[in-house]
């Protein structure tokens, strides 16, 4: 009995041996195969990690006596905005946003995009869990701009910008950076709203959806705060209405625009010179741009660097990305649920599970 009993146990672990190696050489070989993306998440977690290890809690700073008092308030702020989301509006409690990270204003984050050059099309890049994006972030300027030009070498329009504020989804803990603090009362509060959209209503392969809905919320409901915070007459919630609404204008010509280039951009035949092609794509972004001095709007818009440095198709990309459904929320929002976001977003959470 005692020899039949070794026989079996070694057999066992032979089998076990073999499931324990064919795993692992599985793996191997993914890794092998994938060795661009691991090593791409790698230093992106890697860069997170940085910042997430290096913040620190807001009181550190709020008992600071050098710590200026005007961002003590904005920190104050954003403790109330946060409580504010969850408990008015019903987003995700997380421990986001209790630390501050001080970024000492050097720039974080590197964010390529890049489009089709005769097509509003992104270039898309596929990741485990969030699915597919049109967009790349770096915390290594270096490793975007060799990006970028790789990208151009294709032949891609490409943009490389610094975004405000970024969500990781519940995988870190993220924290308030110093820059944000630069922003007015009720653009913080869409901002950090905004992000908190992300980690409470997140469909994966959807990023049209998902920034839409995180814009829409978070432009939504800063007007819901400042009312809640400062009162309908107070100068931050007319500052906040003045300026959102010149960003609305600005957005509907923008939006407009990207029709016009669909249009141009479906006259243009793969036989036609390229020099042509580039001359005529370049006269209707000079025409969109230099047509928002015809909008009327509260303050002057930017337009000047516009003109100065002609945007490439990732900016009207981006428009798209982040805005051309906003119509398609309101419309929903007011008609399902009489203007009640927090009705809406406790539909929203219950309709798209969270990843």
């Amino acid at each position: 009995m005692l020899v039949k009993y070794d026989l079996k146990v070694d057999y066992f672990r032979t089998v076990i041996k073999k499931i324990f190696l064919g795993i692992l050489t599985a793996v191997a070989f993914w890794v092998g195969w994938n060795w661009s993306l691991v090593d791409y998440g790698v230093r992106l977690g890697m860069g997170q990690l940085g910042i997430v290890w290096n913040a620190r809690p807001l009181q550190v700073f709020l008992d600071d006596p050098a710590f200026p008092d005007s961002l003590k308030s904005k920190l104050r702020l954003i403790d109330d905005i946060r409580k504010f989301a969850i408990d008015s509006l019903g987003l995700r409690d997380t421990r986001n946003y209790k630390t501050l990270y001080d970024q000492r204003n050097q720039e974080l984050l590197w964010v390529v995009q890049a489009c089709e050059p005769f097509a509003l099309k992104p270039k898309e890049w596929h990741f485990p869990i969030v699915g597919t994006m049109p967009y790349k972030g770096f915390f290594d300027r270096e490793k975007a701009i060799a990006l970028q030009k790789a990208l151009e070498a294709e032949g891609y329009d490409v943009s490389v910008r610094n975004p405000g504020g970024w969500s990781t989804l519940g995988w870190f803990t993220d924290p308030i950076l110093s820059g944000m603090l630069d922003r007015s009362e009720g653009d913080l509060a869409s901002l950090i709203i905004h992000e908190m959209v992300h980690a409470t209503v997140f469909v994966k392969d959807d990023v049209d959806f998902n920034e839409n809905l995180a814009d829409f919320i978070g432009d939504t409901a800063a007007y819901h705060f400042l009312k809640f915070k400062f009162g309908a007459d107070s100068k931050e919630y007319a500052e906040y209405l003045r300026n959102d609404q010149d960003y609305r204008k600005v957005t509907r010509h923008i939006l407009r625009g990207t029709r016009l280039l669909d249009s141009l951009y479906q006259t243009i035949k793969p036989e036609d010179l390229l020099e042509d092609k580039k001359a005529k794509k370049r006269a209707m972004i000079e025409k969109i741009v230099t047509s928002i001095d015809t909008l009327h709007l509260y303050h002057r818009h930017g337009s000047a660097r516009l003109k100065k440095y002609l945007p490439n198709n990732t900016f009207f990309m981006s428009y798209r990305l982040y805005k051309a459904k906003q119509d398609v929320f309101g419309v929903e929002l007011d008609h399902g649920f009489k203007g009640d976001l927090h009705a809406y977003i406790k539909y929203l959470t219950a309709k798209y599970p969270f990843l």
